[in-house]
Formats: C-alpha cells, structure tokens, sequence
C-alpha cells in the first residue's frame, strides 16, 4: 500500500522516514512528538523536567523506571483506606515495603540499582509514611543520593499537611517534582476519609481535622506553584464518599496549577487490614474510573498509566524488581558507573523518534481511509516496555489499554491480572480472571498466544492477535482499526 501524504505542520512527508527527518529538523516541536502531552505542548522548561519522567509523561512510562525507597515510616494522618504494611512481599499497593531503609542504606542501594537498571531516571520516596513529616531522614536520603547521581531525578510523596514548612529546602535539594494526595477540598467529605490528624503536637479528630488538613493542601499547593515546582495530586476514588466530589477536586487544582490529576481507585480488600476494607467498602469498577476521568475533561490534565507502587518498588511501572534488589543482595562497597544509562538515554532518543514518526504515519492512513464518524474501539495490548507489543499473553500481569478512532490512538487505562502461564502452563481459573479483567475489550494484541487460550478468549468476544509481534503498539492499533473498518488487513498493515 502506497502511503498517504501526511501534514506535519505544513510539511508534506509520505513515508515514515521523510516525517522523521521532519520532525528532527523541526527539533521536535510539532505534535507529533508524542501520542499525547509532548514538546510542543508544554514550554520547553516543562518538557525537560517530564520527559523522562515515567509518571509525569505517558510516552516516558515506555521507556523509563522509577525507584521508591522505604526511609519514611512516620506518619501523621490517618487514612480509611490505608495499613502501612512492613515484611510483606506479596501485595502491591502503596504503604507495603519488604524493608524499611536508613538513609545510608538507601543511598547504597539506589546505587545498586542504577548500576543494574539502565532504565532507571527518577528516585521517590513514598513513605511508607510521610515523606514530608519524617523529613530528617527524607533530606538526608535525598542529599547522599544527589552527591553521587546528579543526572537523577527526586520525587517526594505527601498528603501535604508538613509540607508548607519544608517548600523552601526543596529547591535547594533540587527537587522539582511532588505528588500531593488530595481526596477532598470540602472538609465535611474529608470527615469520611480521615479519622484523625497530627498537627503541631496535637492529635486533631472530626471536622477540625479536615479543615487543618485541607487548608495546609491548598497552602502547597499555592507554594509549590510560586517555586515552579511540578505537582502531581494523587486523589483516591471512594465510590458514594468523594466519587462525585473529585470532579470539583479536579477543577480546583487545575485552577492553583497542578501538573496532572492522578484519580486512582480505592484498594479495599478486606485481607488487607484497612478500615474501609473491613468495613465493606468497594472500589470503583473500571468502567466507573474511566467515567470518572472522562467527565474531567476540560479540567487538570488527568494520569491515567498509574500504578499505585509500593513504597518499595523498582522498575518499570507496572514491575516490581524490589526482591532483586534487597539489602542482603546489596554489596557493602559500591561506586557509581554511568555507562549503562548514558547508552540506554541514547538508544531511546533515537526509539522515540522513530515511534513518534511511525504514529503519525498510522494516524494520517487512519484518517484517510476511516471514516469520522467511526466508534471508537478499545484495544489491550501485552507489554514488556518500549511502546512494543513484546509480551507473551501467559506472562502478562497487567493489560495496557488503548482507545483508537479516527483521530489515533490514545492510552487510557491498564488493567492488572495474574500471570495466566504458571511453569509452562497455563492455569483455567486465572484465565476466566483475565477474561473478566478484560470485560469491554474487544481485541488483545499480545506477541504470542497458544490456540486453548485465543479459544477461549474467543468464546468470551475477545479476539486475540499476533501478528504484530514487535511492532510499535500505535501502529498495530491502528492497522486493526482500519482492518475493523472495512479496509482490507493486508493494506491495514502501515507502510
């Protein structure tokens, strides 16, 4: 199939190459640097601090790991929906770590990491406390890790109530990203959520807690923005308590200049030890999520790769490399080598170029040959990283979902299941758990699938494909839109 010509901002390419030169003498300021938020929709300030980062940048989640370390026990709110859980290497939610790290220790084994994991670009800490309450011990993980990676991003986690009286120590830390948790701006919700505070020496309760709380979130918010610090609020969706209440969430820290909304959904099994968990409360479906986060729209720009890490993970998102990497693991004496990471930052500058360009191939074949008005569809991918369809279905833990119509392909939502292949084989009931995960999902591209499972999927209205093992995951969706829309598969395929 001959491609179409393609508009990239006046310039008219025809083939992947030709828009990847144009895209590369145009220093990569046209929208089609990214599927979605990308260069040339951000100042170039904002792209530098982003694009790197696998939780402020969609594209970077590809390509990009992050490391939590466990140095915050300390915390000084209560929350409904969380038990900080210490030794447990089975759930992965956050406030559970395997270990919990002194400064040192954590310094060493970041460096550990960074030496293994190529991948690696930013280091969090998440608690399993308050980042910004157990702060001696924050400061000085961060300063021992800055003194020897430099090139590395640092990310705090916090409800926000500490946080106003350590805003001015993150810029000398050179700490330019925080996730602050807010579920409520009416303090009568928070009532709900939050059985009590601790706030200048004194345990707060009811009403009161709520507004302290609530006033000292706006107040970082307000000062994070005054710094030009980025701030991913992270809001936990609590069906019948702040379901509604976050699309007010979501247009209040938009308008004091949050970076991104991450609305996530409530972990609540009763296993678990939370108060809402033993209480019955249920988490939101995923249908309800992504109504949820498509009735923001027009507010802050909403995150929807998350994850909800550990306080201790490592990896990609959507990994965990924790028990690789604990402090038995970790030699006494390690020095820093740089070498892995420059070579992995360079071969990804070059990958992303050549996605980008692939994508908008794909998206102007799309819109040529597919009608406007076409339904959108939803298809699941099996992913390993890369932006590729590189997974095996029996290996996948969790499904990467992306919506395509006319006007491209857009990542909207993962879903997380159990490995379905257990030694080789694969296992009846975790399969008929992943047809449920996939419950609205037509199609699954995946590298390879074995004939027992394509049937059942099948049988379920999943249909499972992998001939496009490999490929860029914007490509392949495409062509099986297109091929779904009365084009012939053989000319789906994208030149």
């Amino acid at each position: 199939m001959t491609a179409n010509v393609i508009s990239l901002d006046g310039l008219k390419v025809a083939s992947r190459d030709d828009l990847s030169k144009a895209i590369e003498d145009k220093g990569c300021e046209s929208s089609a640097c990214g599927s979605s938020d990308g260069p040339s929709d951000m100042a170039p300030e904002i792209w530098e601090k982003v694009k790197d980062h696998p939780c402020y940048s969609e594209e970077a989640h590809h390509y990009f790991a992050r490391m939590h370390v466990a140095v915050a026990p300390a915390c000084n709110i209560q929350c409904n929906y969380c038990n900080r859980k210490y030794d447990c290497a089975n759930e992965s939610r956050p406030g559970v770590v395997s270990e919990r790290l002194d400064p040192e220790q954590a310094a060493r084994k970041v460096i550990a990491v960074a030496n293994e994991v190529p991948q690696l670009s930013v280091l969090g800490i998440a608690g399993p406390g308050d980042s910004a309450y157990d702060w001696r011990k924050t400061k000085e993980t961060f300063d021992l890790v800055y003194k020897q990676l430099p090139d590395i991003k640092l990310c705090l986690s916090t409800n926000g109530l500490a946080l106003p009286d350590h805003v001015d120590d993150l810029l000398e830390m050179n700490i330019d990203h925080v996730t602050l948790t807010i579920n409520m701006i009416d303090p009568e919700v928070g009532t709900k959520i939050y059985p009590w505070i601790f706030y200048q020496h004194k345990r707060h309760t009811g009403l009161e807690a709520s507004k302290i709380l609530h006033e000292r979130q706006m107040q970082s918010l307000d000062l994070l923005a005054e710094r030009g610090i980025l701030v991913k609020v992270n809001s936990v969706m609590i069906p019948g308590i702040n379901d509604k209440h976050l699309l007010e969430v979501n247009k209040v820290v938009k308008e004091k200049g949050a970076f991104l909304h991450n609305i996530m959904p409530l972990i609540s099994a009763p296993e678990h030890g939370t108060v809402f968990g033993l209480e019955g409360q249920r988490g939101p479906t995923a249908a309800e999520l992504k109504e949820l986060q498509d009735a923001c729209a027009g507010g802050a720009n909403l995150m929807r790769h998350c994850r909800q890490c550990r306080a201790d993970a490592v990896g990609l998102l959507g990994e965990d490399r924790g028990q690789e990497f604990t402090m038995d693991l970790v030699p006494e004496e390690v020095s820093y080598d740089p070498a892995k990471r420059e070579a992995y930052r360079e071969w990804v500058a070059g990958e992303r170029m050549d996605r980008r360009a692939a994508a908008e191939v794909a998206k102007g074949e799309t819109t040529a040959t597919v009608a406007e008005d076409a339904k959108a569809m939803l298809v699941a991918v099996a992913t390993k990283g890369g932006g590729r369809i590189n997974q095996h279905f029996g290996h996948a833990t969790e499904f990467q979902v992306f919506e395509v119509d006319a006007d491209g392909v857009r990542f909207v939502t993962h879903r997380r299941a159990d490995n379905y292949c257990v030694g080789g084989y694969g296992e009846d009931d975790k399969l008929d758990e992943v047809i449920r995960t996939l419950e609205g999902v037509p199609v699954i591209l995946c590298a390879k699938i074995g004939d027992c499972p394509r049937e059942a999927l099948e049988a379920a209205g999943i249909e499972a494909i992998d001939d496009y093992a490999f490929d860029y995951i914007e490509t392949a969706v495409s062509a099986v839109f297109r091929a779904r829309n009365g084009l012939p598969a053989e000319e789906a395929v994208s030149a």
